[in-house]
């Protein structure tokens, strides 16, 4: 375990439906931790990218990118004070978007952006694997009936399935604890809940990492900058990172953080309404009006007029 926070960080991972936001809100208590849950209803893409994923995936998978970032930099500094559970790892995020951008340029676009911020981010003590067969997991997207993945289908999830058995079959980056979870029901039977949460406490009793350098909490970044230092990684030579016109690059910055100030705002939206007795909410006005001045900004840069 890590000898400067003295607190584990535990990661749940598998296939949608699997039940990991579940598990890690429930076993916080267990823990007195806290839990790093994904922000899916703040990603203005999702709804279209199960309609549409070829025409949808690079958008939304450059969303989640940017922002599980933002939410592994803070995982340092919460880990100083109690465990912290999280309902996913970062290294997920690669694994989708393989699966889901069809594009070349696109994908290699995003590979060069995610290998520059996967170095700011502190890896979990442990991942704990919830594996599942694809029937399961069909099932249980069902039972749970959420609007956007009602158009999910079965050779999707069956593909991301095998995604995931790929990715952890020679998985060693970190400790591994997989767990067949099939046959078991940890929302309703206490017995299949006690034993997920022993074999997790055996599991750390074994975990022992070096320290690791102290870590200053970085400031969120604008996406131009972010885009910017994956330009100019050590894995890009300057012959290729000079094709690229920089009217492109600062096209896809600006798209970039319109997404974020989108994704603000549904955020802002998921807890307040529109209107209140003293009229729109100032973190509203002031969601929108982002939106509205990168909006500007990209049109200038493209040559549209938004009238």
């Amino acid at each position: 375990m890590n000898t400067i926070t003295q607190h584990p960080y535990i990661a749940f991972e598998g296939v949608i439906g699997v039940g990991k936001t579940t598990l890690a809100r429930r076993l916080s208590e267990r823990f007195q931790g806290e839990t790093l849950l994904e922000a899916f209803d703040e990603n203005p893409f999702l709804s279209d990218f199960y309609g549409d994923r070829s025409r949808y995936a690079f958008q939304t998978q450059l969303f989640f990118l940017l922002s599980r970032y933002r939410q592994q930099q803070a995982a340092p500094q919460r880990l100083r004070q109690r465990p912290l559970l999280s309902d996913y790892f970062f290294e997920k995020d690669k694994l989708f978007a393989h699966l889901n951008i069809t594009g070349g340029d696109e994908l290699e676009m995003y590979d060069r952006l995610y290998d520059a911020l996967s170095e700011k981010v502190r890896q979990p003590d442990l991942v704990v694997y919830l594996r599942a067969e694809t029937d399961t997991l069909m099932a249980r997207i069902a039972l749970r009936d959420r609007p956007y993945e009602r158009r999910m289908s079965r050779e999707y999830i069956a593909a991301l399935r095998q995604g995931y058995e790929t990715l952890f079959a020679d998985y060693q980056t970190t400790s591994l604890l997989t767990i067949e979870t099939d046959a078991l029901d940890f929302v309703r039977n206490p017995d299949d809940f006690d034993d997920i949460e022993n074999r997790i406490r055996a599991a750390l009793t074994g975990v022992h990492q070096p320290a690791l350098p102290d870590i200053s909490l970085l400031a969120t970044r604008p996406a131009w900058d972010l885009l910017e230092t994956a330009r100019q990684s050590p894995s890009v030579s300057p012959a290729d990172a000079g094709r690229a016109p920089r009217a492109n690059w600062e096209a896809l910055g600006d798209f970039l953080a319109l997404a974020e100030a989108v994704g603000q705002i549904g955020g802002v939206l998921a807890q307040q309404p529109p209107v209140g007795p003293e009229g729109s909410p100032a973190a509203i006005q002031t969601a929108l009006r982002n939106a509205a001045q990168v909006l500007t900004t990209l049109a200038r840069r493209t040559g549209t007029r938004l009238e």
